[in-house]
């Protein structure tokens, strides 16, 4: 069956169309003659014009379209188009009606089964080897984008006594699906031995789609009639000629995503608010603020007076232990028993935070203690006269007044 019909008079009206397009009760059988002769006459004017399809469409009884696929638009239009002009008068002639004369051209000449056989027999004309002819109009149609090329040439090959077939394909050519896109084309060579007939048949790949990509086709239609994206996915050629390895860019719809977190860190509270912690680091808290306040004033001078401001009134103790460690050190002197006979003149030191919780002015918090370090010196500056008090009066100060640097130690 494959073998025995024409592939494109078999898919008419699936695949294909017709190549004339009209409709007549009483002179079919005219008409039928007078498009074969426009078709030989056209054939026989335009050897070299690469002509690949003439289509006849009948406007009437009086007007009359012909329409020329040709690879050589040039040609067959001529210089200022004189070629065509000549060409329609002869038409009209012939069929003595008005004559519409259109020439298109073939946007793919390697994948038209009639061009490639009209190649095959030029080359066999002049004298060119069969095998090679026929390989390379395989390649040419298979590099154009073809699924499947098959060239058959009959007749005395390569100068040969008797007449024998050969024949090239590549790829697929499925001549009973109805749905396959197949191109058929056949041409005659006159050589010096006899004629050789050519023979092509160019399979392109399926019309019809399938159920599913028709169902896809129907739901992406209803998307987009209701106002949403149509979601399409691309062709399987599409699909194959993209560089591999590249990811299909995708459409991000605004608001879309999760928030960046910004830098610095920091969470958000229940009332909306976003905290930044500044630095990054912990809160210092008292005692770690007096060590590194203690460490530093070691390595300057090891043997000053050390002086520590604090509004401290939750952690009195813990201050007052640590004030009076500091004084202590400060205060003692070789001569010990002076010292130890004297134990009213710590009294003063151990009032102190109570002293400065009375003195609401004076607020140092962790936060400022380099105002501590900057009171440092004044309190080293008065650290001798805290000695002679404790040596000279040991009685304690009956005020805060009196007090050397002003209640402050």
């Amino acid at each position: 069956m494959g073998q025995k019909i024409h592939p494109y008079g078999l898919r008419l009206g699936i695949v294909t169309d017709w190549k004339s397009r009209w409709y007549s009760e009483k002179d079919y059988a005219r008409q039928v003659n007078e498009d074969a002769q426009i078709r030989k006459y056209l054939t026989g004017e335009l050897k070299r014009g690469a002509v690949a399809r003439i289509d006849v469409e009948r406007i009437g009884d009086k007007k009359v379209q012909i329409d020329v696929h040709t690879a050589r638009p040039g040609v067959v239009i001529g210089r200022s188009g004189s070629e065509a002009d000549r060409l329609r008068k002869g038409l009209e002639n012939l069929t003595h009606r008005i004559v519409k004369f259109n020439v298109i051209e073939v946007q793919s000449p390697e994948l038209d089964a009639k061009l490639l056989s009209r190649s095959v027999a030029d080359q066999l004309e002049g004298r060119v080897a069969f095998r090679r002819a026929m390989k390379r109009a395989v390649q040419t149609a298979l590099k154009a984008g073809a699924e499947g090329v098959r060239v058959q040439a009959s007749g005395r090959l390569g100068g040969a006594d008797m007449g024998r077939r050969e024949w090239y394909l590549e790829g697929r050519v499925p001549l009973h699906t109805l749905r396959a896109d197949v191109d058929f084309g056949q041409s005659t060579a006159h050589t010096a031995v006899g004629t050789i007939g050519v023979k092509v048949w160019v399979y392109k790949g399926d019309v019809i789609p399938s159920l599913a990509s028709s169902r896809e086709k129907i739901a992406a239609e209803a998307r987009l009639a209701a106002g949403g994206p149509a979601g399409r996915r691309r062709s399987a050629k599409s699909r194959a000629e993209s560089p591999e390895g590249r990811r299909e860019s995708r459409i991000i719809e605004a608001g879309g995503g999760k928030r960046l977190v910004e830098a610095g860190g920091g969470k958000r509270k229940e009332g909306g608010k976003r905290l930044i912690e500044a630095g990054g680091g912990k809160r210092p808290t008292a005692e770690d603020a007096i060590a590194e306040l203690e460490e530093a004033r070691e390595e300057e001078d090891p043997g000053a007076a050390t002086t520590v401001e604090y509004d401290g009134a939750a952690e009195t103790g813990v201050l007052a232990d640590a004030v009076a460690e500091v004084v202590s050190g400060v205060v003692a002197e070789p001569a010990g028993d002076e010292a130890a006979e004297t134990p009213d003149a710590e009294a003063p030191v151990a009032e102190a935070p109570a002293a400065e919780a009375e003195t609401p002015d004076a607020e140092a918090p962790v936060a400022e203690a380099p105002a501590a370090e900057a009171e440092a010196p004044v309190a080293e500056a008065e650290a001798p006269e805290v000695e002679e008090a404790v040596v000279d009066d040991p009685q304690p100060a009956e005020s805060d007044d009196e007090k050397p640097g002003g209640g402050d130690v």
